[in-house]
């Protein structure tokens, strides 16, 4: 029987998420969010073969992180770690949903980008009314400042991309370490200050990571210039 190519089935197209924000990481990082793809790759089909849309997961995972505020006020800070959990695992699973379903738009992207923001912001809020509530108010001050450097980190790539460049991300503290960090303090708060020392911890390398960026765009800036038309290099 001669073989012939065309009765092969074409390969199955592989699953991405959201987390293909994080390219020119370092290997470990690669390698977590491959294995983070393929745990999720069954859901992300059952969910296009239902015909959920990603906006609809995208407002999934925001409502659960309105619940997770919730419960962090209520200090059911168990709950709220696994709701947290949840609500970060639909933020994953929106972009894949969207590419596998061909439904992929500019107003979802830019939909999933803001209330990624405001959810974070959400969260940190909440922690930092119980911190001003015990009365730890350096806490309180870390909340903020850390939820300030958290947007930083965000408009210094989206205005990096307006020089033209395109490449200003990663750092120590991009938003899936940051959700790691604040998860972590929410499943610990219950120990002494963990939430504290976390919070602290959290708006230092928040902190570090903007000054990265900052000054990753003061060294790519004059190639950038260089390399526009009508540049040096023109």
């Amino acid at each position: 029987m001669r073989f012939n190519p065309a009765a092969v089935p074409p390969p199955e197209p592989a699953i991405s998420t959201r987390t293909e924000k994080l390219d020119h990481r370092p290997p470990l990082r690669q390698r977590l969010n491959e294995g983070s793809r393929a745990a999720v790759g069954p859901v992300i089909r059952f969910l296009v073969r239902r015909g959920v849309g990603p906006n609809t997961v995208t407002l999934a995972g925001f409502a659960g992180s309105i619940l997770t505020c919730v419960l962090i006020l209520e200090r059911y800070w168990l709950a709220a770690g696994f709701v947290f959990v949840a609500a970060g695992m639909m933020d994953m699973l929106d972009g894949s949903v969207a590419r596998l379903s061909g439904r992929a738009t500019p107003f979802g992207a830019f939909l999933d980008s803001t209330l990624d923001r405001t959810a974070e912001g959400l969260v940190l809020g909440a922690i930092g009314v119980v911190l001003a509530k015990d009365g730890h108010w350096w806490a309180l001050g870390a909340a903020f400042a850390a939820l300030t450097a958290s947007f930083l980190v965000s408009y210094t790539r989206a205005r990096a991309e307006g020089l033209g460049i395109d490449s200003n991300r990663g750092g120590l503290m991009a938003r899936p370490e940051r959700l790691v960090l604040i998860g972590a303090g929410i499943f610990f708060a219950p120990l002494g200050a963990t939430l504290q020392v976390v919070i602290f911890v959290l708006a230092g390398l928040t902190i570090l990571t903007v000054v990265q960026r900052v000054i990753f765009v003061w060294r790519a800036l004059p190639r950038a210039e260089a390399n526009r038309p009508g540049g040096r290099d023109s």
